[in-house]
């Protein structure tokens, strides 16, 4: 065959080549040129070997196309249509490549459905704003217990001076308090332990209010089991701790802030002695207010819902048992319980009617002495010891009736208050003066008794 022929053609070659080369080398030759012209004859006899396979390749193909043309089925024997996706090689069944979804342009088989992809946000071709409307949200992080301390006790100390409920659920719902939701409960009562009587009405109110809307039964429940297991540190700063927590309890539950069934849990499985008397406390309120619906005096009433006329009684006995003890301490303990700063007035005022019908001067140096305490600590006010003496002075004439030496007792007061720095100049210097001297046609003689 005419492939046999080549190859034999190029061995011959190469044989001679080699035969000529070991004659050369044999002759007188420096090794570097000896290198060289090894080089040189081995890279043309591998252009030789290169030259025949190619001549041997083209001829079998045109022997090939010979044999096609004898033979109309095979895809050989056909002209070549211009942009035919078939198979030209010559293997398979003649069929479309990829069954027809393959080529430049083709975006798969017919009939071939695609599902909708997501688009990719790490694809460079991600645009945000071709996919539609954004929505921007604001994510708070859930608070943990030491945050939740923080964040809490500003919000209890602010309700007890306002008393808004509303207020106290609307920051709540800018928390995410998360699962330590009823935390926010027993802080409430730990921190009213600690505070007036007045504050704690303030927190059963909120506890009340706080029940449906942002707290559940269950979570003041779990609130209630924390205070009860905390009880015995609470009464190291509140030692009644147990029989505030007891009217806590009764009042939830009489206010449907608590379930029923919450004392009936604890019944024979309490150890704790303090925890225990808080649950009895809690069952004896509730057995003897059965028939209430709330329990809204369990705290008294306090502050400004109190009548005037209570205000004043327990004013004029405050005033008697210290001019009795003479305890300054005491009395203003006192005064700051009744948690009605608004009405101090009174105060100096029936301790200045005390002065005007007392005997002597002890009563004079005492109420100067306490009134004096009140001004420094702030707990009465320049415009609650102006407006006490001045409601003494407008009823002066009146007073005067009963008590015929009060313009002179009320001028040595006024200025022994002064020079104590009680009251100001002002105030002073505004004392109604005593009365005009009589004539002698009055049927005194024109003389002031003394």
């Amino acid at each position: 065959s005419h492939d046999c022929d080549w190859t034999r053609f190029s061995y011959l070659g190469i044989l001679i080549d080699e035969a000529a080369l070991e004659a050369e080398v044999n002759g007188n030759w420096t090794p570097q040129e000896k290198a060289l012209h090894e080089a040189r004859l081995k890279a043309k006899a591998k252009r030789r070997v290169r030259k025949s396979s190619s001549r041997s390749e083209s001829l079998s193909e045109s022997l090939s196309g010979e044999l096609a043309d004898g033979d109309s089925h095979s895809p050989k024997g056909k002209v070549p249509v211009p942009n035919d996706r078939k198979s030209r090689t010559g293997k398979g069944r003649g069929l479309p490549k990829k069954g027809g979804a393959g080529g430049k342009g083709v975006w798969g088989a017919a009939g071939m459905v695609y599902e909708v992809e997501e688009p990719d946000v790490k694809d460079p071709n991600y645009d945000e704003i071709a996919q539609g409307d954004t929505v921007y949200a604001t994510v708070v992080p859930e608070l943990d217990e030491r945050e939740l301390e923080k964040t809490v006790n500003p919000i209890v100390q602010e309700y007890f001076e306002h008393g808004d409920t509303k207020e106290v659920q609307m920051l709540l719902r800018e928390l995410n308090l998360g699962h330590h939701k009823y935390e926010f409960s027993s802080l409430a009562v730990s921190l009213s332990l600690e505070g007036k009587a007045s504050h704690r009405e303030l927190t059963s109110r909120l506890l009340r209010d706080l029940v449906g809307k942002e707290l559940s039964e269950s979570d003041m429940a779990r609130a209630f089991d924390k205070i009860l297991k905390e009880l015995p540190d609470l009464m190291l700063d509140t030692p009644e701790a147990p029989q505030m927590l007891g009217q806590f309890i009764a009042r939830a539950i009489a206010d449907h802030a608590l379930p029923m069934a919450f004392l009936d849990r604890y019944k024979g499985k309490v150890d704790c002695d303090h925890a225990r008397a808080a649950l009895d406390r809690a069952a004896v309120l509730l057995s003897m207010k059965r028939e209430m619906v709330r329990l809204d005096n369990v705290w008294g009433v306090g502050g400004g819902l109190r009548p005037v006329k209570h205000l004043v009684k327990e004013m004029n006995l405050l005033l008697k048992e210290y001019l009795v003890s003479g305890e300054v301490k005491e009395a203003e303990r006192c005064l700051r319980d009744l948690e009605v700063p608004h009405f101090h007035h009174e105060l100096v005022y029936e301790a200045v009617v005390m002065v005007l019908e007392s005997k002597g001067d002890t009563a004079v140096k005492m109420m100067c002495k306490l009134l004096q305490a009140f001004w420094k600590i702030g707990l009465v006010t320049v415009d609650q010891m102006n407006r006490g003496f001045q409601r003494v002075y407008d009823e002066l004439p009146e007073i005067t009736l009963d008590v015929p030496h009060a313009h002179s007792i009320m001028e040595s007061f006024t200025d022994l208050c002064y020079q104590e720095s009680v009251i100001t100049k002002q105030l002073r210097d505004s004392c109604p003066s005593r009365g005009r001297k009589r004539f002698v046609s009055e049927g005194d003689g024109g003389l002031i008794k003394n």
